[in-house]
């Protein structure tokens, strides 16, 4: 589609602003803000070229000073923080691609709900830089805490799962055409119970394990060392694997149950839970004074992972 020579530096714009996206993916965003919102308002009507031109440019440089802020924080300072920064960097230019979008998709009569949305999203999305954590201490916090949410959902649902005479799928709704479910592969087994229980127990020791980690890096969590620094990403990179384990030993359990693709999840989980323990204990979040839960979970994680095995012997 051939576009008015007005629209031009607006679709330069649009393909300028794709490229910084680009680099951003491999403190000016106030500035992002309020020029997208010049833009919006501007192009409610015609527009000189000329106007046009001058918009466009402010919005780039707006964009280009963001992408600039992500690209200037030092590596050291940690690779949580960046990767928090550079997500949120992406979302500005993400929302301001979408509003050079939207005005170039409508008519140039009044302002579209398109262009008010997407000028609102860009808004929001520069309005949640304010609240990025200021170091790496405060970055692990932020996404250890998010994955204990996730694991405390997963546990809490499964918890559910076995209540009102263990039928799992109670909540489902039956078919009409095919009546009420009599299929016995709904239900679990006197066997799968029995093997529910370790289960469970390592589920719970995974929530515990990342809230004694959240409180240890409140505690004493430290950015002030390229060492410390490391640390706290290591126990971040670690406790992101949890609850995508935790997720796998979940789906596992439902009936019908095959213990031995139970077994070897609960191995995955239990090896996950032991390397971040580890790392906990490494770290200078866990002086000796806090040994004492990192040895209690360690031995929690053993035990149930011991009975997992004694109930699945003969899968193998």
């Amino acid at each position: 589609m051939e576009l008015e020579p007005e629209l031009e530096p607006l679709r330069r714009l649009g393909e300028a602003l794709r490229a910084v996206l680009a680099r951003v993916r491999a403190r000016s965003f106030q500035a992002t803000s309020r020029e997208a919102t010049k833009l919006s308002l501007a192009f409610s009507g015609p527009l000189p070229a000329q106007d046009c031109e001058k918009l466009c440019t402010g919005v780039r440089d707006a964009v280009l000073a963001a992408a600039a802020a992500y690209h200037g924080l030092p590596k050291d300072r940690g690779t949580t923080l960046r990767k928090m920064v550079r997500d949120a960097t992406a979302e500005v230019v993400e929302g301001t691609i979408q509003l050079t979008d939207a005005i170039l998709s409508t008519t140039l009569q009044s302002l579209s709900q398109e262009q008010l949305i997407s000028t609102g999203g860009v808004w929001e999305a520069c309005e949640q830089v304010s609240s990025l954590p200021r170091d790496n201490q405060a970055a692990v916090l932020s996404v250890v805490a998010t994955y204990l949410d996730v694991v405390k959902d997963a546990l809490k649902e499964m918890e559910q799962a076995q209540v009102e005479g263990g039928d799992p799928y109670g909540d489902v709704m039956e078919d009409e055409e095919l009546g009420s479910r009599g299929n016995r592969d709904t239900y679990w087994s006197e066997a799968d119970r029995k093997l529910l229980n370790p289960c469970m127990g390592l589920m719970k020791a995974s929530k515990a394990c990342l809230k004694k980690v959240l409180g240890a890096v409140k505690a004493h969590g430290k950015a002030d060392t390229p060492e410390h620094v490391a640390q706290l990403d290591d126990l971040a990179d670690i406790a992101n694997e949890i609850s995508p384990s935790v997720d796998e030993l979940a789906l596992s359990m439902y009936p019908p149950m095959n213990q031995l693709a139970v077994r070897l999840n609960a191995a995955k989980l239990a090896s996950v839970l032991k390397k971040m323990l580890e790392i906990a204990r490494a770290s200078h979040t866990c002086p000796p004074s806090e040994e004492g839960w990192v040895l209690f979970l360690t031995g929690a994680v053993d035990h149930n992972m011991n009975k997992i095995k004694d109930f699945t012997q003969g899968e193998l």
